[in-house]
């Protein structure tokens, strides 16, 4: 038998386990750069909690407004704030990594070993999970502690609606990657679709203060869906099974949009 030969991974449960193992030095090592990346860390991490804080300075934005239904402002940007989390991550920091990778040529030889490339494309999608769980943690203490938001009153249903928001978010970060053939190209888009995001996330405004026939139109979309969402379960109630069933609908169609377009070289 040649070394060839002998080195390659036997199949059956040595293999599968060298490959796993091998999928975990990829994580290992995909954490270790995502650390060194202090952009990436600042804008998803420290960011949206900054920008809670910078609203929540504003006297007035302390105060029970009648229009908001007895609400602060404040009150309304900590969901936000676990929004723009995760826009940043699934639109602005993920898909440049994924297409760098591709332009350099890395998924096309990880194509060709046991590995294959789908490991590093579920590390960096775990990671930046993470980190946008992280950040939502964040976002909820600062809340909480600094500013007196009460935590969400129907545990259960919001954390139902922000899985399925990262899973559209990272979704449609995905779907920037796979139609940007280069980083250029990448970043191009992703402003396209950051800005956009933004706002029917409640950035600029939030949702339940927009006019009724635009939070219609905003429902519809994933970010928008989870806006109105998460604000129903902060109040105490299970969110409309409608918003729950559009944000699934749009992961489902933006994961298979991705794995469509996506090339690995």
């Amino acid at each position: 038998m040649t070394a060839t030969t002998s080195a390659r991974p036997t199949p059956g449960r040595g293999g599968a386990t060298a490959v796993r193992g091998s999928a975990t030095a990829v994580l290992k090592a995909e954490a270790r750069l995502f650390l060194r990346e202090p952009a990436a860390l600042f804008w998803i991490l420290v960011f949206p909690t900054a920008l809670l804080c910078v609203l929540g300075a504003i006297p007035s934005f302390r105060e029970p407004s009648p229009d908001l239904g007895g609400l602060r402002v404040v009150d309304l940007y900590v969901p936000i704030a676990l929004l723009l989390s995760l826009i940043t991550a699934g639109v602005q920091s993920m898909p440049p990594v994924l297409t760098g990778y591709r332009e350099r040529g890395i998924l096309r030889r990880m194509s060709t070993t046991p590995l294959r490339p789908g490991a590093l494309v579920g590390a960096q999608v775990a990671l930046h999970g993470a980190a946008v769980v992280v950040s939502a943690l964040l976002a909820l203490a600062v809340g909480r502690i600094v500013f007196g938001v009460a935590l969400p009153g129907h545990v259960p249903g919001y954390l139902t609606a922000f899985v399925l928001a990262a899973l559209a978010a990272l979704a449609l970060g995905g779907t920037v990657s796979a139609v940007s053939r280069t980083t250029k190209i990448t970043q191009a888009v992703g402003s396209a679709v950051f800005f956009p995001a933004m706002f029917t996330s409640g950035v600029w405004l939030p949702v339940s203060a927009m006019p009724d026939a635009l939070q219609r139109i905003v429902h519809l979309t994933p970010l928008g869906a989870a806006a109105r969402a998460l604000d129903q379960a902060a109040a105490g109630d299970w969110p409309d099974l409608a918003l729950l069933g559009i944000m699934a609908l749009w992961a489902v169609l933006l994961t298979a949009a991705a794995r469509r377009w996506f090339t690995w070289e």
